[in-house]
């Protein structure tokens, strides 16, 4: 018994030694450059690493250690397999994560920053399901009677195919429709959208499903494979700012010169508007008012919210204080 018990001491001294001069090394890299995401978010990678040092130590002594149980070297197989391939998971995320950070840094176009966003997260979710189906796939052939099926499943792999492409062909639809979004530049995280008749901005997006988070913080799950298969409104795909527009049913008697001053008073005050366009017109007529569209350009969605309700606000006040004549009235007979 003392030398299983000498092996564990052993393997564990030294992961935790490993472990230590790695996480030291990655500390001095991060502090000689401060600039650079790599190095603290390699140091997230410490605990499966260390596990696969154990796992790998163990299995390596197993045979000088004499251990009894016949099935413990190969449970320390499958605990290697698997950690490698949590390791494999966050060594990969850390890269996309660095270098998405890297073209923050530099990038000075936001829309093409939110694209490349969203296809980094498409891509290190990808990478996860893969390495985790090859980490599984591994770890199962390690069983005699698995590598036996495996062998006969390969002669009928055709067969097998079309089962299982007809059996998931929603879940391989969804797939493909999320490499398409994050590829075809159609939707990226930070969109606003309109899906159903409702208004949000994109929040989340995964292999299978986008979330939508809606004016009122409700979340809206639609399946990726709606957005390339059915129409729907961005409002941001090219550019973040939008038109804010007013509607206002006035008398005829309103002076409009005198309401399109304001305007422009009221927009140079204002911090939602952008600065570069606006405009106040006379859009349509009936026998008893005058339909006057006020238009002006804001930085976001938010923004073109706030401005439309803080100018529709101050020129009716401008109106009720000023010119009252200009308030459409209800004109009954004599």
């Amino acid at each position: 018994m003392l030398w299983p018990l000498l092996t564990l001491l052993a393997a564990l001294a030294i992961t935790l030694v490993v472990g230590w001069a790695v996480d030291r090394s990655l500390q001095r890299l991060a502090a000689r450059q401060p600039a650079n995401r790599l190095w603290p978010l390699l140091r997230r990678c410490r605990i499966p690493l260390q596990l696969t040092v154990a796992a790998g130590l163990l299995l390596a002594a197993h045979p000088l250690a004499h251990l009894p149980e016949p099935g413990l070297q190969h449970a320390l197989l499958l605990v290697l397999i698997g950690c490698l391939g949590w390791l494999s998971v966050r060594v990969t995320a850390a890269l996309l994560e660095a270098g998405l950070g890297r073209y923050e840094a530099v990038a000075a176009d936001p829309v093409r920053l939110q694209r490349v966003r969203t296809q980094i997260g498409v891509l290190r979710r990808v990478a996860s399901a893969l390495i985790v189906a090859v980490t599984v796939a591994v770890m199962l052939l390690t069983f005699a009677a698995m590598r036996t099926v495996g062998a006969s499943l390969l002669a009928s792999a055709g067969v097998i195919g079309v089962v299982a492409g007809i059996a998931a062909q929603s879940t391989l639809g969804n797939l493909f429709a999320g490499l398409q979004i994050a590829f075809g530049d159609t939707v990226r995280i930070g969109d606003t959208v309109v899906v159903e008749g409702q208004q949000g901005t994109v929040e989340e997006i995964t292999l299978t499903c986008l979330v939508v988070r809606l004016w009122d913080y409700r979340r809206l799950i639609v399946p990726v494979s709606y957005f390339v298969s059915k129409p729907f409104e961005n409002w941001t795909r090219k550019h973040p700012g939008l038109l804010a527009v007013v509607l206002l049913h006035l008398d005829h008697s309103t002076p409009v010169p005198a309401l399109r001053a304001h305007l422009r008073e009221l927009l140079d005050r204002s911090p939602y508007w952008d600065g570069a366009e606006w405009a106040l017109h006379v859009v349509d007529s009936t026998p008893s008012t005058i339909l006057v569209r006020a238009t002006m350009t804001a930085r976001g969605t938010d923004e073109a919210f706030l401005l439309r309700c803080a100018v529709r606000e101050e020129l009716i006040g401008f109106l009720r204080d000023r010119h009252p004549q200009a308030l459409p009235r209800i004109r009954t007979g004599d």
